[in-house]
């Protein structure tokens, strides 16, 4: 049995730290959306998790400091999209600070309970937000699935290493 690598060069909690590592864990990239006081907001997650079966709830990770918190921080829907692989564009988009996230390059659509609900995903839900629990800059969402719909085609977009990424068989 070999030893870890770098056990011998640990580093101390950091939030470097955890940035540098976190780069090494793939993720699926989502877009959570949700109607704001002045217009649609959303933002790109990578923290989306599936939390439980019954009910359906799934969470998500948002900073305090983002443009879409006080929006997020007011409503009781939000709209969750799995990307595509071929949505590169779009999760840069809805990354990007002082961006029209909603400008003419982004389809979508006013759904359920008025969020906005993005064209051509993989995947996307409408949920009620049912807790916001502190998590040092972030809140973590917890969300009771309403709705959806599963039957986009193709392969979802990864986030690895800095850069969306797409599958490789």
């Amino acid at each position: 049995m070999t030893a870890t690598p770098g056990l011998g060069s640990r580093h101390p909690a950091s939030p470097d730290l955890l940035r540098s590592v976190f780069r090494r864990h793939a993720a699926g990239v989502a877009v959570i959306t949700a109607r704001g006081e002045h217009g649609p907001v959303g933002f790109t997650a990578t923290s989306l998790s599936s939390v439980s079966a019954e009910p359906p709830l799934i969470s998500f990770g948002i900073g305090t400091g983002g443009s879409s918190w006080p929006a997020i921080a007011r409503t009781d829907h939000v709209g969750v999209h799995v990307l595509g692989e071929h949505q590169s564009d779009l999760a840069a988009t809805f990354a990007r600070s002082g961006t029209d996230r909603f400008g003419a390059s982004t389809r979508w659509s006013e759904g359920p309970e008025g969020v906005p609900v993005l064209d051509d995903v993989l995947a996307w839900l409408v949920c009620r937000i049912v807790g916001r629990v502190p998590a040092g800059d972030h809140r973590i969402v917890l969300a009771e699935v309403m709705l959806g719909d599963p039957s986009g085609d193709g392969r979802p977009l990864l986030y690895h290493q800095g850069r969306f990424n797409a599958l490789r068989d």
